[in-house]
């Protein structure tokens, strides 16, 4: 569904991404883990087309995307859900949804009903303003508004930042339901390794200068956690 190959990334003067490659498996969970500051966030706006590498290729679906702005890479069926999360001001939580919805003539095709029966906070919260949502009912309509897009991939950053343990546990429980039902491909952020094993079943273990430090399975991780420690210091 996706892969990247050697890409380079700069920021103003630095160069951030240096020489990553990794791929997701159509329907398939990935996760890069690592520290603040290795360049997570920036591979995930890299894909998007946020912040375009200045070398390397990134394929969606076998077609090129590396060149194409961030709406047309969209249109290839892929959905960024930044950490930030970016709720529109002034908009209620239906009107957030609508506005991100891009219709679809498949079978399973993400709809409002749908998206209400996934996150049924969101439909008692339908009126209210997006704004003005507990951090954990805001990660939801995230979600759910990228979801109105129907993607063929999704681009999640961080879900758990800022979250009460409770509510990292709802929005969790949440996007495995999500992902087991449906045939979404899952490239997921993270900086804490437990939340990224209950979503993930391969982990890119990144450090540095984004330096890919190993590949590992959520199996490999839960029978040696100093894995982790050894590779990321974390």
């Amino acid at each position: 569904m996706l892969r990247v190959e050697n890409i380079d990334t700069y920021i103003g003067g630095s160069h951030i991404i240096q020489g990553l490659s990794l791929s997701v498996e159509k329907g398939g969970a990935v996760c890069i883990l690592g520290r603040n500051g290795v360049g997570k966030t920036t591979t995930l706006r890299t894909i998007m087309g946020l912040t375009p590498p200045r070398s390397g290729r990134i394929l969606i679906e076998g077609e090129e995307t590396t060149k194409l702005p961030p709406h047309k890479i969209a249109r290839r069926g892929v959905a960024y859900v930044p950490a930030e999360r970016h709720i529109f001001p002034d908009l209620t939580v239906e009107e957030n949804l609508i506005l991100a919805e891009r219709p679809s003539d498949r079978a399973d095709a993400w709809t409002i009903d749908r998206v209400y029966g996934y996150f049924p906070v969101l439909s008692s919260r339908r009126r209210q303003d997006g704004t003005t949502l507990s951090g954990g009912e805001q990660q939801m309509l995230c979600i759910a508004r990228a979801l109105m897009g129907n993607p063929k991939i999704m681009l999640l950053d961080e879900p758990s930042q800022g979250l009460s343990p409770l509510l990292v546990k709802t929005v969790v429980q949440i996007v495995r339901r999500l992902f087991k039902e449906s045939e979404l491909t899952l490239l997921l952020v993270e900086q804490n390794f437990r939340i990224a094993l209950q979503l993930a079943k391969k982990h890119y273990l990144m450090g540095t200068k984004s330096k890919i430090q190993a590949i590992v399975s959520s199996e490999e991780i839960m029978k040696d956690e100093e894995i982790i420690k050894r590779h990321l210091s974390l």
